[in-house]
Formats: C-alpha cells, structure tokens, sequence
C-alpha cells in the first residue's frame, strides 16, 4: 500500500490523473474503473483538460462504473449515469458504448448484477479502479458488513450514507434505499487501485483503514491485502495518520 501525501484537493486530483493517464498510455485497450460524488469531480475535470489539449485520447478506452441508485434512469439528474455523462462522458472523445454504468431501473436486478458482473470479466478485469472512502469505510456501495467475497449485487443503502448523499436530493425521503456495485471481490480484482481522499472528516477513516484491523465491519480495510493500492490523500485527511 503506498500512500501519497498531497497539500490540498487540487493537487489530489492532478496526481490522480497523472496515475490514470499512465494506465491509458501504456495499454492498447484500458479498462478504468470509475467513481462518482465529489471526490473525484477534480479528477475529471482533468482527464477532460487533458483530453482537449490532445495530450490523451479515450478513443479504446472502456470504462466501468462502481454503482448506480435502484430505481433512477439514466435521464435522472440524481443518477450515476447522469453525472457521469455530465462530469466527464460528454466532453471527452470516448464512445458512449464504451462506457458501463449498472442499470437502475432493469427489469430483473438480480439478472443486471449477473450480466455487468460478465462484462468486466469479458473486459479482462479493470487496469485501475478509483474509489473514494466512505465515513463508515464503504468502498462503492458495500455497506460495513459486506461480504468479502462479494460480487456484482444489489445492496441496501445504510443510513448513514444516504443522510451523506442526501445534499444532493430535494429531502431523505428522495434518496434511493437500494443500489447496485460492484462487489468488493470485483473491486479486489482489480490490477491497479487507486483510492482518493480529501477533507478532515475523512481524516479518522482513512486512519482506520491504514492502521486497523481487517474486518467486513469497516469494507475498505480489505484494501491493505491488494497489492497494487495507491492511496492519494491531501493534508486535511491525513491529520490522523
């Protein structure tokens, strides 16, 4: 696990994509895995800087996001896809057919865990996947309690995450109870992780991941046993450390 110390959230995003960019450059067809919320934001707004510049091209690139809420559309501004398209699909050269996002409102949710577990394998696996670090140790949406062997599935939201979500809908009561992610053995398998984290109230998170015990209580401590984790944290974060 290699953590990299960062001043500020900018930086964190810079170093970030100078991680991914690397990735794209030395593969002919890479596969990312994606995120969304604010974390990464930053990280985007690069790829897209980068990408007009012509300093890089998505053009092979496939992409595969972590969740998506159950029972939103791709037309809902609340939605993953929705944000992805928004905060990055949209202005880079990538084939929206190459970009993956669990569908919220498929007909048999158990038959789309199946089906978008298939294609990451048939993409063979994901060359880096972001992931962001939830209070309560969430990585995607795998809730604390979460099966370590886990794949693809649909997963109740815990209370907590939907109250941190909940600035983004009109009230609670808006915020989806259920999501599709990826599960943490998906994530685990992985060739390349990389793991964002900004702001003083992530600082006893990320310590707990560091320095405590590997347990499904706290999902991303499962992320000390991968062997290729970056961890970019900015000062705020990594006050505990």
């Amino acid at each position: 696990m290699r953590i990299i110390n960062v001043k500020d959230y900018h930086d964190m995003s810079e170093k970030a994509s100078s991680l991914l960019l690397d990735v794209i450059e030395n593969n002919e067809h890479p596969v990312l895995g994606l995120a969304t919320g604010s974390t990464p934001e930053g990280l985007y707004e690069q790829l897209i800087a980068k990408n007009k510049e012509k300093v890089v091209s998505f053009q092979n690139t496939t992409t595969f996001n972590l969740d998506e809420y159950v029972g939103l559309d791709a037309n809902d501004s609340n939605s993953y896809r929705y944000f992805m398209n928004e905060k990055l699909f949209n202005h880079i050269d990538i084939p929206l057919e190459n970009t993956h996002v669990p569908n919220g409102v498929a007909e048999n949710s158990e038959v789309e865990c199946k089906e978008y577990e298939q294609a990451i394998q048939n993409a063979d696996r994901v060359d880096v996947q972001v992931l962001g670090l939830g209070l309560n140790g969430h990585i995607g949406f795998n809730e604390p309690g979460t099966s370590f062997s886990s794949r693809t599935h649909v997963v109740e939201l815990d209370e907590s995450t939907r109250k941190a979500n909940a600035r983004f809908f009109e009230s609670l009561e808006e915020v989806p109870t259920q999501a599709i992610t990826m599960g943490i053995d998906t994530i685990m398998e992985s060739k390349e992780i990389v793991l964002l984290v900004s702001g003083e109230n992530k600082a006893e998170a990320l310590k707990q991941l560091v320095h405590g015990e590997i347990t499904e209580d706290f999902p991303a401590s499962i992320l000390q046993k991968h062997k290729n984790v970056t961890i970019i944290a900015d000062k705020a974060a990594s006050t505990k450390l």
